[in-house]
């Protein structure tokens, strides 16, 4: 499908910015960094979990263990993706229970992206708790699923695409609205 930009709505800048500021946040709230886990979802909430780390890290004088998340197999529309999905690992970073668990990503929509994340985690453990940490929330939900932590809201409609780009994956440092055409 092809797709024009339809306008940029963060640049490198802005999403330093919000991952500062979200970083800030998960301190505040967790009142430090003890039995805190972040959880990047794959595929742009694992670059986006290691900044918030180095973010953390460099704010509390300590680190803060990462884990990477696959949800492939937890999507309600994995049949709809393809004939034969491609699985990666799940790293978690020792055992998850009792633990304080930051799941990362990149764009909130309609929720389900976070539901199967929910079912994939407690496969591995009990946390004590689960938080929700996102770069962009688009809004449209289908699922009663909200962020504890959100970079920007950005009301789109459900015509548009909301294109996060990240140096690690993408080449560059953006969010981009983008169209069909």
């Amino acid at each position: 499908m092809k797709r024009i930009e339809k306008a940029q709505i963060m640049d490198e800048a802005g999403i330093s910015r919000a991952l500062t500021r979200i970083a800030h946040e998960i301190l505040e709230r967790n009142k430090g960094v003890k039995d805190l886990i972040l959880v990047g979802i794959r595929t742009r909430g694992m670059p986006l979990s290691e900044r918030l780390a180095e973010r953390i890290a460099d704010i509390e004088g300590k680190p803060v263990p990462v884990g990477i998340l696959d949800i492939t197999l937890y999507r309600d529309d994995l049949s709809t993706i393809a004939e034969h999905p491609i699985v990666h690992e799940t790293t978690l970073p020792g055992n998850i229970n009792g633990k304080i668990i930051v799941l990362v990503d990149d764009v909130l929509y309609t929720g389900r992206t976070t539901r199967a994340a929910l079912d994939a985690l407690v496969d591995y453990g009990r946390p004590h708790q689960i938080q929700l940490a996102i770069l962009i929330d688009r809004g449209h939900r289908e699922l009663p699923i909200r962020a504890d932590y959100v970079g920007k809201n950005l009301p789109t409609s459900r015509r548009e695409i909301v294109s996060v780009r990240l140096r690690e994956i993408d080449g560059e440092d953006r969010v981009v609205i983008e169209e069909p055409v």
